[in-house]
This record gives C-alpha cells, structure tokens and sequence, in this order.
C-alpha cells in the first residue's frame, strides 16, 4: 500500500536568480550568488536560535517550475552533452518522484524571520520544506566517488563591454561573470550567432558565445 504525506513550507527564497534560466546547476560554484530565505509569519522565531553557529546550511525545497505530473524515469544529464541517458536516482535532475531538491549553502546572517544566504542556485519564490546545518565531520567526505560528475565543470571566459561593466557593482560584476562562465546554454544549442537572456541580480542579460567565450552584449 502505498501512502501520501503532506509537507508545507516554511519559508520562500528571494534570490539574485529571477528564472531558470541561467541559475546554475549546482550550489557553491558561483560563489557570488546572493539571497534570502524569508521564513512564513506562522514559523516560531525561536526556530533560528543557534544556526548562526554554524557556517553553511542544506535548504530543502521545491522543484516547484516542474509539474508534479511530469517524472522522468530516464534522463540525459547535461555533464554528458544530453548525449546519454540515466537514471534519474543517478542525477540532480528536477524531474523527480518527489520534486525534491537538496541544496548546499553558505550563510551570511540570520535576521529576524529570514537568513542571508550565498552560493545558491535557487530561483526566487522556490519554497522551502526546512532547514539545517551542516556538519563537516560527519558531511565531508574526500575520497567519495563523483561518478560521471567527477569533476567541476569547465568555465568559459566572460567580456563584458567597459560601458557595460559601469552600470554594475563589483558584486554584480561577479555574479554575472560567474554565472556564464558556467555556459548555462542547453547542450543541443551551441549557435555562436544566437543571441541569449537571462535574469540576473536584477537586471536583464543579453549574451552570445563564440569560440567558448562569452559576450555580453546588453545589460538593462
């Protein structure tokens, strides 16, 4: 017999991240990716007392742009060039039994109904079911195997324009150059003539890549 339980969450991500598209695919490989999580009126206070002991934290949230209705058994893994299937148990991909994610970040500050998070790779509104602190004694573990995702991804070089460059923050500098050096095109699209978009920090980011560079051609 199979049974159903219900889970609520408890919070939402305001995130640097304005969709998909664009947010990387894993947590900590764009260090300079900012957010919050802004926990629900109904969510005691006293809840947060000690996390800000503690360095990092997993979040557990909602695949919630995925429908639940949409389960992928087999997959194809963009590491691989969408190239070769998987299991989806293999891999992060969002198309799940459960959409359940699992999300590894660095804390900033713990405010009054919400922390300051960094490192993430969480669109904004994702929900989140819970959080808790990671514990490097028990969590860390060098010689584990990293399967086809052995190794971090390859990063390509990012030109920002001069007069483009000016409208940014040295932080919102960074979050840009970082998060396209990571390529977030689909393994199927490499048209160095197409023209791409996403939302970053705020601001609408147009780009193209050409001999694995990325060119920013327009920030608004």
């Amino acid at each position: 017999m199979t049974e159903s339980y219900e889970m609520r969450p408890i919070g939402v991500i305001e995130s640097c991240y304005g969709e998909k598209f664009g947010t990387p695919r894993q947590s900590g490989i764009v260090p300079s990716s900012f957010g919050r999580v802004v926990f629900h009126d109904d969510v005691d206070r006293q809840a947060l007392r000690g996390l800000d002991e503690f360095s990092h934290l997993w979040l557990i949230f909602l695949f919630d742009q995925v429908k639940e209705s949409d389960v992928r058994w087999l997959v194809r893994p963009p590491r691989l060039g969408g190239n070769e299937k998987k299991g989806v148990l293999a891999t992060r991909s969002p198309f799940r039994p459960n959409r359940i994610g699992l999300s590894l970040v660095k804390l900033e500050e713990v405010g009054d109904g919400w922390i300051e998070i960094s490192g993430l790779d969480l669109v904004t509104d994702t929900p989140i079911f819970d959080v808790k602190p990671y514990l490097p004694y028990v969590e860390s573990v060098p010689d584990a195997r990293g399967g086809f995702a052995e190794k971090a991804p390859e990063r390509l070089a990012v030109k920002i324009k001069k007069e483009l460059a000016q409208k940014l923050s040295e932080s919102e500098k960074a979050l840009i150059e970082e998060a396209l050096a990571l390529d977030p095109r689909p393994a199927y699209h490499q048209d160095p003539e197409r023209t791409y978009g996403c939302r970053l920090a705020g601001y609408e980011v147009k780009w193209r890549v050409r001999k694995s560079i990325v060119e920013v051609l327009q920030i608004s």
